[in-house]
């Protein structure tokens, strides 16, 4: 039987079917935010108080969640994480950068630093897709960058200031697809920065970033040395974060589902809650893909495998490709691989707002197509 053929029993499918790698399932209740704000915030304008209130009560919220200590800000501005890597090389790095180059996401802050024509040319550290390389101290680097979680392929690094490196040096960690759902302490970096559309389960098109006291020392120096397109001056998005607005019309909408998830995410526990939460649910993927005959975890290190973002190989026999198309057909769907990788291979989102049950209940399904 052609593998799109099969049906799998209503009673296997999961709850909710969205286990995407971005942007997340969005919960209930946070759609039930939205319509609630439909009639009194939507449409009205981000320079007044009901708006500025939100965004305070955004930063407020992300301020407990990191527990992050005094004189560390949370900054936001539009555009997405991809805006801050051209942010962070005009306003973050000095002269030279080192980059962990270990996916997709990675290298493209790489890339950006390293074509800068007022930087000198980057120091690009890389591995195989699946494996993580080490920072290194390195003599005249000013900034260490990295993704906590690389998206593209299920690694996760530890966040830890490099030892040895140059006094003042900053350490950029890219917790885009991390934040909300790994343990971090953002005290080992500068600028923790992310966007909103995976654990937080928002959508897209805003950053975020924890800044230290001494990368809004060096924004504010590098703002006066060299020129910055208005759209990237991180100064000016700091100007504006202390007033509860950015300086461009943000998404209402985001901002409201984003809200609302911090404040379950806080509720029930905070940072704890999530990362043992996403820690059970990527559990159960790894488990799985152990014991199974057909499949086994793409990452082989058990240390460097995601908690958010699980990636699973497949043997030979299998084709992962017409299994995705079987589960989407069923409604389980974007579990597909990500596309540059180019292996037999599902990915399994496990962020917060996913249910563990549910993950099982996608395993289940899994085992259910296999076996015909």
């Amino acid at each position: 039987m052609s593998a799109e053929r099969i049906t799998i029993p209503r009673e296997m499918l999961p709850e909710d079917g969205r286990f995407g790698a971005g942007p997340s399932k969005v919960r209930a209740a946070q759609v039930d935010a939205l319509s609630a704000a439909g009639g009194h915030l939507l449409g009205t304008s981000h320079r007044q108080a009901p708006v500025k209130n939100l965004v305070a009560e955004v930063r407020e919220g992300l301020h407990q969640f990191f527990g992050a200590p005094e004189g560390y800000e949370l900054i936001l501005g539009v555009g997405g994480s991809t805006a801050f890597w051209d942010i962070a090389s005009f306003c973050l790095v000095q002269q030279k950068a080192q980059h962990l180059s270990f996916g997709e996401f990675g290298s493209k802050f790489a890339k950006a630093t390293h074509e800068a024509p007022f930087l000198d040319p980057s120091s690009i550290l890389s591995s195989e897709a699946g494996t993580l390389p080490a920072p290194r101290p390195e003599a005249g680097v000013d900034a260490y960058a990295w993704p906590h979680n690389e998206t593209s392929t299920g690694v996760a690094a530890p966040v830890k200031r490099v030892q040895g490196a140059d006094d003042g040096a900053l350490v950029l960690v890219d917790g885009t697809s991390a934040a909300g759902g790994l343990a971090v302490d953002v005290t080992e970096t500068d600028a923790y920065y992310f966007g909103p559309q995976k654990n937080f389960a928002s959508d897209g098109g805003l950053w975020l970033a924890m800044m230290s006291p001494a990368a809004i020392e060096r924004a504010e120096r590098l703002d006066a040395q060299r020129w910055v397109p208005d759209f990237l001056q991180l100064t000016t998005a700091i100007e504006n974060s202390r007033k509860n607005q950015t300086y461009n019309t943000p998404a209402l909408a985001t901002l409201v589902t984003l809200n609302e998830q911090v404040r379950w995410l806080n509720a029930n526990g905070g940072m704890d809650f999530a990362a043992a939460r996403t820690a059970d649910s990527a559990g159960r993927v790894y488990a799985w893909a152990e014991a199974h005959e057909l499949a086994q975890p793409f990452v082989a290190d058990p240390a460097e495998r995601s908690n958010v973002i699980t990636t699973v190989d497949f043997a030979e026999s299998v084709d992962a490709a017409d299994l995705a198309k079987t589960l989407r057909a069923n409604g389980i769907v974007d579990v597909e691989p990500y596309r540059k990788l180019g292996r037999n291979q599902l990915r399994i989102a496990t962020f917060t707002a996913i249910e563990p049950e549910d993950v099982t209940r996608l395993l289940n399904c899994i085992d259910h197509v296999l076996e015909r």
